[in-house]
């Protein structure tokens, strides 16, 4: 079976079972996992469940599912990371009218 141009390319910008198994390996196995979802207003979820499933082919496709519940703004080092936005710092605050001491 030959695959189009359009498959390759969006199979090569998929993260594959291989790719995560590798970056989580190097992690402290106890370390907490979760979501970052919506680079607009990128919130925090806990992961519920990873589901596999097959597709008509006997493709398998792994789901990684979160459980609803929005947990808190994530980082903002993680949107940056992520490419989601760009690094910034908060404007700096000048205070007026209050006396040295």
């Amino acid at each position: 079976m030959f695959r189009t141009i359009l498959q390759e390319l969006l199979l090569s910008s998929t993260l594959t079972a291989r790719d995560l198994i590798d970056r989580l390996s190097a992690l402290d196995p106890d370390t907490p996992v979760c979501l970052a979802i919506n680079p607009l207003f990128p919130l925090r979820h806990d992961i519920d469940d990873v589901i596999a499933v097959q597709d008509a082919l006997g493709r398998t496709t792994v789901y990684v599912t979160e459980s609803g519940d929005q947990q808190a703004p994530v980082p903002p080092e993680v949107t940056v990371a992520a490419g989601w936005h760009e690094p910034t710092e908060a404007p700096r605050r000048v205070r007026t009218g209050i006396a040295a001491q």
